[in-house]
């Protein structure tokens, strides 16, 4: 059994626990803008229920700013309210649903300690398929892969 799987009450700030949460938020981000700069985002899935997800998402969250977020959107009281009851619309719909998950905050970039927030993987899920379905992460591709090309010349 994983133990990353096993119930949280089960562990009491166990570093080693942290720190495996950690890497595996990482890893996740890492994988995630790997596709990101390979693929068309526009054409990306999720999940499979990436549909339900961006039509909740926008109903609940029509006017938020996706491209470049405020902390405070994610994390002030108010909007952790708001958040809760989203994903808690989910519980039974996406798997690991509330897993800490890192997520860009400037969509225009790649994720790096001042450009990532810890937010759960359902959070993550509904702001990266709007980026997606939006166009906000389109441009990744070109400016990342002319980055590492340039790179590879020198």
């Amino acid at each position: 059994m994983d133990i990353l799987s096993r119930p949280a009450e089960e562990f009491e700030n166990d570093q080693s626990i942290e720190a495996m949460w950690a890497m595996k938020a990482f890893e996740h981000a890492e994988v995630h803008f790997n596709l990101l700069c390979s693929v068309d985002p526009q054409s990306l899935q999720l999940s499979p229920q990436d549909e339900l997800v961006y039509k909740v998402f926008r109903e609940q969250f029509h006017d938020l700013k996706i491209d470049v977020l405020n902390e405070d959107d994610l994390k002030s009281s108010k909007a952790k309210e708001k958040w809760r009851q989203f994903c808690e619309q989910f519980k039974n719909i996406i798997e690991d649903y509330s897993f800490g998950t890192l997520l860009r905050l400037d969509a225009s970039d790649d994720y790096s300690e001042k450009n990532s927030i810890l937010v759960t993987k359902i959070q993550f899920l509904a702001i990266e398929i709007a980026r997606n379905k939006e166009g906000i992460n389109n441009n990744l591709r070109k400016r990342f892969k002319s980055s590492s090309k340039k790179k590879e010349l020198n």
